[in-house]
């Protein structure tokens, strides 16, 4: 093996995905860990343990699981609202959706609840039953921290802090067939806190840095590279996996660039984001599971009714989703979309025209196997005695209850693999029997 030139790392660089400095003073080892030598133009293959991924007979079962995170806790009762409750008006006199029927109102599900009128493009998914609603659905543990709400509802272990992988990585561990270096994609820019652990995961930038060339990129450095990890030691084998990942996704990316329509550019937002997923999906039947999240959903101030900081946020979240479902087409119909928040908002309205850390939520599920056009879950009521510490809407649902089911009768997991996902979950409780069609 040829030793590689440090002049090739002369002085300082700096990677503007990782935002990480590498001195020439560094080894080469310590070099490849710290600025991640398995990205090439923003394309990580991330886990310590990469090499772990198993060769086995591929099965029939091709389906695809997708999670869209929301992070900052998304206020869930305006997302789909109770409507039929002279309570929620009451509670909200400034930043309640108005009644179905007037200007701004509420898109009425099912005569109690109704859609907030930002997600008119989900209407259509409602109709033809392949979007459904999972409600008073959250973590158990009680915490209001956006930090630990969110790493107990990626590790799947509400309330215990030591988990290290998180129970999307546990999934893929759990899907028999071959275990590729693209199987898993997390379209954003850090590798996220579910996806960590000993199975791969594979990185990609969100919008235009998704092709943007870095310095690994340049022959003689890849080349390089190249001679140094020819060996079957796990740096060696890890390395050679995201090279692959890297190549096959910047080829699917480049051909989608290409067919612009008259050279203009894709428009910016979610619905590029989850376009470019949708054509990645579509192309690369080995994508199993894939994770994308959204902020600014943390509304303590000026929060808006039918208008306002909420309704932008599910305006392009509606868009993105609509987009991406008519972006898979026939695709669609092996694919699962999850999106979740790490907890729900206040009951009542604070003085600042918002709401503040709560605990239940509303939970989404939408794709072709979806048995939708329907509210799961039971609805705990929302008078003071029904409240979750006389302040929230109460849990009636364990998150880790639909995800089970969509794990089991979608992903094609036995009781005893969805336990190795989530140890210690509870028993279903019966309250999502039926969310997806055998």
């Amino acid at each position: 093996m040829e030793p590689i030139d440090e002049k090739l790392f002369a002085g300082e660089s700096r990677c503007e995905h990782c935002a990480m400095r590498a001195p020439n003073t560094m080894s080469r080892r310590a070099f490849l860990r710290r600025t991640a030598v398995l990205s090439a133009a923003g394309i990580v293959l991330f886990s310590p343990h990469a090499w772990a991924g198993r060769s086995l007979a591929s099965t029939g079962n091709k389906n695809r699981l997708v999670v869209v995170f929301l992070r900052g806790a998304v206020d869930g009762m305006n997302v789909v609202v109770p409507h039929g409750d002279p309570i929620y008006y009451e509670s909200r006199p400034t930043i309640a959706v108005g009644r179905t029927g007037a200007e701004g109102g509420v898109l009425d599900l099912d005569g109690y609840f109704g859609m907030h009128p930002a997600l008119a493009p989900m209407m259509p998914l409602w109709s033809e039953r392949s979007l459904a609603f999972v409600h008073a659905c959250g973590s158990p543990n009680p915490t209001r921290s956006h930090f630990d709400a969110q790493d107990y509802m990626e590790s799947g272990t509400p309330g215990v802090k030591s988990t290290q992988d998180g129970w999307l990585n546990r999934t893929l561990a759990q899907l028999p067939g071959s275990h590729g270096p693209t199987e898993a994609l997390s379209m954003g820019a850090t590798m996220p806190r579910i996806l960590t652990g000993k199975m791969p995961a594979a990185n990609l930038p969100l919008g235009r840095g998704a092709a943007r060339p870095m310095p690994l990129d340049r022959p003689f450095i890849e080349e390089a590279f190249d001679r140094l990890y020819t060996g079957n030691d796990p740096l060696s084998v890890a390395y050679r996996d995201g090279r692959m990942a890297r190549k096959k996704l910047l080829a699917e990316i480049e051909q989608d660039m290409t067919v612009a329509d008259a050279g203009a550019p894709s428009p910016q937002g979610f619905s590029q984001d989850t376009d470019r997923l949708a054509h990645l999906m579509r192309r690369d039947p080995t994508i199993r599971v894939a994770f994308l999240a959204l902020g600014g959903w943390d509304t303590h101030v000026s929060q808006g009714a039918a208008d306002g900081q909420l309704a932008g946020h599910l305006r392009s979240l509606a868009e993105g989703l609509a987009s991406f479902k008519e972006s898979l087409g026939a695709t669609y119909q092996e694919t699962i979309v999850l999106v979740i928040s790490e907890f729900g908002r206040t009951m009542h309205e604070n003085g600042n025209g918002g709401t503040d850390h709560g605990h239940g939520n509303v939970m989404w599920v939408m794709g072709g196997p979806i048995r939708g056009g329907k509210v799961y879950g039971r609805w705990p009521g929302l008078r003071p005695g029904e409240l979750y510490q006389d302040r929230d809407l109460a849990i009636t649902t364990d998150f880790r209850d639909p995800i089970a089911i969509v794990l089991g009768q979608h992903m094609g997991l036995s009781d005893a693999q969805i336990d190795r996902v989530f140890p210690a979950r509870p028993r279903p409780g019966g309250n999502v029997d039926g969310l997806v069609t055998l």
